[in-house]
């Protein structure tokens, strides 16, 4: 067990070094001219992904406000499980965040997505919406070509096909973000 613990760790450890640094610096500069601008950021994933964007949003809405002095409005699409039951019952599960940005985003908005497979069709369907209706798009994915690096205008790819290290690295992204604005405020 030892051994597989010390090679995960250490395939972890490559899969985070394909992390670009001045990628994610170009991240935190599009979240801080949305939070500067005084606009709403959207978040939402997959499974893994769901929890990842939710701890995320719970760091920038909280920890980042708290920093800032102001208010940094960042929604986490998968939240509301009455409401997500409610779209996949009476629609598709492949509505489940695009029903939701119809209703609440606004042209300028920011949407950030993290996905393994980059070609969830609920994730690509929503992104699809964004890109024509003038939000911002952001997509964190593992390494491989998928339809979220097609379309995103920001695409960010962790060189690996597992999920749990690229999981991990998408979430050490999310609190490099969240940390440079609890940190430097």
């Amino acid at each position: 067990m030892k051994e597989y613990i010390e090679q995960y760790a250490a395939s972890f450890k490559t899969a985070l070094d394909t992390v670009p640094a001045e990628q994610v610096a170009d991240i935190v500069g599009q979240y801080k001219k949305a939070i500067d601008e005084g606009k709403t950021i959207f978040v939402f994933g997959n499974g893994g992904s769901a929890m990842n964007v939710s701890h995320f949003a719970t760091d920038m809405v909280k920890g980042a406000t708290d920093a800032l002095g102001k208010p940094v409005k960042v929604v986490s699409l998968n939240d509301n499980v009455g409401l997500i039951t409610a779209i996949g019952n009476d629609y598709s599960y492949d509505d489940v965040f695009l029903r939701q940005l119809q209703v609440l985003a606004r042209p300028g908005d920011l949407v950030m997505t993290l996905s393994v497979s980059g070609n969830s069709p609920n994730l690509v369907k929503a992104f699809e919406w964004a890109v024509d209706n003038g939000l911002q798009t952001i997509a964190l994915v593992g390494g491989k070509t998928c339809r979220l690096a097609e379309l995103a205008h920001t695409t960010l790819a962790v060189s690996s096909s597992h999920y749990g290290h690229v999981e991990d690295a998408h979430m050490m992204v999310c609190h490099m973000i969240a940390y440079s604005f609890m940190e430097n405020a």
